[in-house]
């Protein structure tokens, strides 16, 4: 199966404008995760996607860069339009900020696509303090890892433990954070993107949910891997802190 990476990037942000391209050990955060995703056996060619010309002028230099619209409510959006005009048979959506995302990772939701419509991510939680935070997006799967629910809440509920702290209802049941990557078949994702916001996608203000909602399966690959995303100016200093470690600055 030929599956293209896309990278949707936009300039602007609430919590950090110009996140994209903020420097991060002498290159730019959307420059680490090309690298990182370039790293993947499984993807044929790497391809960002942005609707600013700051962001296509650099990232051009690097990778190959396609202009979208401005209009995309989310990075979904973004990357069907790029994948209408794409010779490709499956997708996957890599988040433009997560400079060390394991490349494993994306081949794992890449090879799910041989045989499911829609893919992605999760790995057990392991940290208490994960459990109940509702920026941490839970998932609960079937016996055959498709999902059956992605919430902001801790799910499933232990009724029997719901007294219990957060520690004793990690050793009772393998909760799972769900990792934000997203694989797709072409026809797919051009599907997905026609349906109107669901209710349950509003109410939680997560777009897998669409997918859910109207009939599409999305398997999980269950993954150990952890990754360090950057949503505010202070997380380059923890990103640069674990490439110090590495060895990777």
């Amino acid at each position: 199966m030929n599956v293209i990476g896309i990278i949707p990037a936009r300039y602007g942000s609430t919590r950090f404008p110009g996140k994209p391209l903020a420097m991060i050990a002498g290159k730019s955060l959307l420059q680490r995760v090309v690298e990182q995703a370039r790293k993947a056996k499984r993807l044929t060619e790497i391809v960002v996607a942005t609707d600013d010309e700051r962001i296509r002028s650099v990232a051009s230099r690097y990778c190959r860069v396609e202009m979208t619209s401005p209009e995309h409510p989310s990075g979904t959006d973004r990357a069907a339009e790029i994948a209408r005009n794409l010779p490709c048979e499956g997708i996957v959506n890599i988040q433009g900020d997560e400079p060390l995302i394991d490349p494993a990772v994306i081949d794992k939701v890449a090879d799910l696509l041989e045989a499911a419509p829609m893919s992605t991510a999760g790995r057990p939680i392991s940290d208490p303090s994960e459990l109940n935070n509702p920026n941490v997006v839970k998932v609960v799967v079937r016996r055959n890892g498709a999902a059956l629910y992605f919430s902001r809440r801790t799910i499933p509920y232990l009724r029997d433990q719901a007294d219990r702290s957060p520690e004793e209802h990690l050793a009772a049941f393998p909760f799972l954070k769900h990792l934000g990557i997203y694989g797709y078949r072409r026809e797919t994702l051009l599907r997905l993107v026609e349906f109107p916001l669901s209710a349950l996608e509003k109410a939680e203000r997560l777009e897998q949910l669409r997918a859910l909602d109207n009939g599409i399966e999305i398997q999980v690959a269950r993954v150990e891997e952890e990754s360090l995303g950057v949503d505010v100016p202070s997380d380059v200093a923890r990103v640069e802190a674990v490439l110090r470690l590495a060895h990777l600055t």
